[in-house]
């Protein structure tokens, strides 16, 4: 009896371990686990309308909460959907959520849910969706994740902060047909078992810091597979030819990696491929065979190494919208068909070696956004119908050998923002239209042969306007209210300078140089409080330098040299913190005001007869003070014979240091071998820096060279950083000029953040860069290119917002607070500064935040490169960044990247679920 009662309670216990738990819930006590649950999250607001009925309702099966936020119930009141993606949840995954055993949907997408992979999923039998991305989970992912429901077909752990490996046993989810791992922290590597998922057809791995791999030729068994998106993973090796498989592919997606080899013929024959992504890889050779393909719409291959023409096939797609194919090694012609395409909007060939001419149709069949050729060889016009669509924004074609005027179309051109089209040899005036561009911002034209006169009034939205070395004449115009840069150098222009420059008080650089303006500098100038730089030179001004250059703030640049100024130096111009100052060449007199009697400016005053100093370093006569010297002879007499006691002491003393100290540090430094460039009004030379390259001041060295620590005197602020850097050969003199050019460059910038280049010492074999000194900071932060980058982000995004580096409000720097901003879809209006939220330049200023954003990505190996951020500034139009998310645009790869799928949306996104009882998209 008793084995009977044992057997008969072990078979009682098994079956209640067996028996599915949706029949010991009853709707009731599924509300009960949410009421759990939301006390587990803090009561978070966003869970407000999870409410307790307080027992009033005295029906069990009440199922009220079928209607709370994000709960969704079957007919029978039984819980199916719970969807709370962007609710501000905080805290770990609830284990207790598969105690709602009828669950099939879970979407928690950008909460701030942490803590390791939630192995309690596994009690989710019925579960098909499942979407944390975009949350605070770390650690692996485990090995046995098969345990998973074998219903599921969609999983997205994307945007976490996993690490590891991506486990085999993920190829063993029998129904998946979605997967998001992307932007993780995986630094293992991805497993071939992938190949086994039959039903996949989105493979997202895009974006996570992998071990060097090579691309498993087995992923061409994945025949459903639709998306595959893998850039920026350390791929390297050649493009598997067992791609040719892939039938149902339609976005392939390698770019930012390592790639070498050819683009495989296979690729060019996937009929269902639309969206070809390749770029910033190391693939080359031609692109041979037929062009298959001809399903694509987008197609970028730029950033490589490729070679020979550009395939005439490219004429066949019909359906293709952008081709992007700059910096490589393409030559000959671009094919006249493409200028025939129905749905080209967006045309990158810069940087190449393209000769020939343009094809003449392009613009009037399709409506063209976008255009630039930048950096080859194409002669001829411009073609007539660049703007036939009327809905051009960008043309940008410098650097070329085009010839002829400029398309009159242009001047009709609604759209027109930025016209960029300098070093090449256009003629002709600039259609009149063009001055009257409701929408233009940047015209870029000079070297160049144009002619003509300027408007009176430069229109409103024009920020930047060079057109030096060209054939302009006429006055210069009186208003130009929101321009930033004129540079008009080297041109006719005649008459006098404005008298009224309140039109122009947003000019920071200003250069007029080498015209015909005559007449005085008006006093008026000191309403230009942004000018930086104003170079006025070789031209017919007369009169005194005006006193109102002294009161610019942040003047760091001047060249009045070459007029026929008369009269002192103001001494207000002694206030000004100068990089740069060239007052030759004039008919100025008196005495060289005495803060700017340095080294500094030992060439800046020459050719100026009437002027005078007593310091020997400027070159000029000594001043005559015969009055003063009987005023106070006698005092100079007792001071004379003091100071000559003390000087001679003094003179024995350092004589006998230097000599001691020469002999051991010198003998390898020869001073007049060194060429110093000065940043700033100083009282050392060269000769004190190179005595202090000691042992005993050597405070730290690296790869490139040593950091000194220099004290130069007792006062506070005399003490410098140096650092010696030296030439594994010695520099050509191209390189040194572009060496110099860079610290110029340098030496003007002034931010909180950036420590302050004080001059550049040079010979053949080494350079010396002096810094100001900081206590307790380091000058080997100059170190790590993606860490200049991160700075560089920062100051972007200081500029943008108006915030100071470390204010992230909640969060603990600007850049994680401006990170999340856009990650919770906030309007990147809100996050601008009010104080520049102008909507004349909303769209520059979002496109430097967005700078900003990628230069500060967490992840260093998702940053670009300095030269990848020059690009973009120097080749893009910011107006095609558009609305408050990424655009689909792709210059520099990761500063229109989405955090869902790909840049160019190709895969799914938390909006791709109904939120809804149904199944996802």
């Amino acid at each position: 009896m008793a084995t009977v009662t044992i057997t008969t309670l072990l078979l009682t216990l098994t079956y209640s371990f067996l028996t599915p738990k949706s029949s010991s819930l009853t709707s009731e006590q599924e509300k009960k686990t949410l009421l759990q649950i939301k006390n587990l999250w803090g009561n978070p607001p966003s869970l407000q309308s999870w409410q307790d009925n307080d027992g009033s309702n005295n029906d069990k099966s009440s199922t009220t909460h079928c209607k709370w936020t994000g709960i969704y119930c079957s007919s029978d009141g039984f819980i199916t959907n719970i969807s709370l993606p962007n609710q501000n949840i905080y805290g770990p995954f609830p284990h207790s959520l598969c105690n709602l055993t009828n669950l099939t949907h879970i979407n928690l997408f950008n909460n701030y849910i942490s803590g390791q992979f939630p192995v309690s999923l596994y009690e989710c039998s019925k579960l098909q969706f499942l979407h944390l991305g975009a949350n605070f989970l770390v650690g692996i992912i485990p090995s046995d994740i098969n345990r998973m429901s074998p219903s599921l077909n969609y999983l997205d752990l994307s945007d976490n902060k996993f690490t590891g490996n991506i486990p085999p046993n993920i190829g063993l989810l029998p129904s998946i047909q979605s997967l998001f791992l992307n932007d993780n922290h995986f630094n293992g590597s991805f497993p071939v078992e992938l190949s086994q998922l039959s039903t996949l057809q989105t493979l997202s791995l895009a974006y996570n810091p992998f071990a060097p791999a090579t691309l498993h030729a087995e992923l061409g068994q994945l025949s459903a597979l639709q998306t595959l998106w893998m850039g920026n993973t350390s791929l390297i090796g050649q493009i598997p030819t067992s791609f040719a498989n892939l039938s149902a592919l339609r976005q392939l997606d390698l770019s930012m990696n390592m790639l070498t080899g050819t683009i495989p013929v296979s690729i060019w024959s996937l009929s269902n491929l639309q969206n070809l992504y390749l770029y910033a890889n190391h693939l080359s050779g031609e692109i041979n065979g037929t062009i298959g393909a001809v399903n694509l719409t987008d197609l970028d291959i730029s950033m490589n190494k490729l070679s020979g023409p550009i395939p005439e096939d490219l004429g066949k797609l019909k359906n293709m919208r952008g081709l992007a194919m700059y910096d490589n090694n393409f030559s000959g012609e671009i094919p006249a068909s493409i200028g025939l395409l129905p749905m080209l909007a967006d045309i990158r060939l810069f940087g190449n070696n393209l000769t020939g001419v343009l094809p003449p149709e392009l613009g009037w069949h399709s409506k063209l956004l976008s255009f630039d050729v930048m950096d080859n060889r194409i002669s001829g016009e411009l073609p007539a119908g660049l703007c036939a669509g009327r809905v051009l924004t960008s043309v940008v074609a410098s650097n070329n050998n085009f010839t002829g005027r400029l398309p009159e179309s242009l001047g009709d051109c609604p759209t027109l923002d930025n016209i960029q089209v300098y070093n090449n040899r256009l003629t002709g005036e600039v259609p009149a239209g063009i001055w009257s561009a409701v929408n233009l911002t940047t015209v870029m034209i000079h070297d160049n042969r144009f002619s003509g006169k300027l408007p009176e009034k430069i229109p409103w939205k024009i920020s930047r306007l060079e057109i030096a070395n060209n054939r302009f004449s006429g006055p210069i115009p009186t208003t130009a209210v929101n321009l930033q840069v004129f540079q008009a150098a080297n041109n006719q222009f005649s008459g006098e300078i404005p008298a009224d420059l309140d039109g122009f008080s947003r000019l920071e650089v200003l250069s007029l140089a080498g015209n015909r303006i005559y007449g005085r500098i008006p006093g008026s100038i000191s309403a230009m409080r942004n000018l930086n730089t104003l170079n006025l030179s070789n031209n017919r001004l007369f009169g005194e330098i005006s006193a109102g250059i002294g009161s610019l703030p942040v003047l760091t640049n001047l060249d009045l040299s070459g007029n026929e100024l008369t009269g002192e130096i103001p001494e207000a111009m002694a206030e000004l913190k100068l990089n740069f100052l060239n007052l030759s060449s004039n008919q100025l007199s008196g005495e060289v005001p005495t803060p700017i009697q340095n080294r500094a400016y030992e060439h800046s005053f020459l050719a100026n007869p009437g002027l005078c100093s007593p310091s020997p370093i400027l070159h000029l006569r000594a001043c005559d003070r015969q009055s003063d010297r009987r005023d106070h002879i006698s005092v100079a007499l007792i001071l004379f014979f003091v100071f000559l006691g003390l000087g001679l002491l003094g003179t024995a003393l350092l004589t006998i240091t230097q000599v001691r100290y020469f002999k051991r540090s010198m003998d390898s430094v020869d001073s007049t071998t060194w060429t110093m460039t000065l940043f700033q009004p100083l009282d050392f030379n060269e000769a004190r820096i190179l005595e202090g390259l000691t042992e005993r001041n050597l405070i730290g060295s690296g790869g490139g060279g040593q950091v000194y620590k220099i004290v130069l005197g007792d006062r506070a602020g005399e003490t410098v950083a140096v650092k010696k850097i030296w030439n594994s050969r010695k520099l050509d003199s191209k390189l040194e000029k572009e060496f110099q050019a860079e610290v110029r460059i340098l030496g003007s910038i002034r931010h909180a953040n950036i420590v302050k280049l004080i001059c550049c010492i040079s010979n053949v074999d080494s350079k010396l860069l002096v810094y100001e000194y900081m206590e307790n900071e380091s000058l080997d932060r100059k170190v790590n290119e993606k860490v200049d980058v991160f700075s560089f982000g920062v100051v972007l995004l200081e500029l943008t917002t108006g915030r100071m580096a470390h204010d992230g409000k909640d969060y603990s720097s600007l850049a994680e607070w401006a990170w999340r901003h856009v990650q919770e879809e906030q309007l990147i209006d809100d996050a601008i500064d009010k104080e520049i939220r102008d909507p004349a330049y909303m769209q520059e200023i979002e496109m430097v935040f967005k700078l900003g954003l990628i230069c500060t990505s967490p992840e260093s190996s998702r940053r670009p490169t300095m030269k990848k951020v020059l690009q973009f500034l120097l080749h893009n139009n910011p107006t095609i960044i558009v609305g408050n998310r990424f655009d689909d645009e792709h210059d520099v790869a990761t500063l229109l990247q989405t955090k869902r799928g790909s840049r160019h949306k190709s895969v799914s996104d938390s909006d791709q679920f109904d939120d809804s009882c149904t199944s996802p998209v």
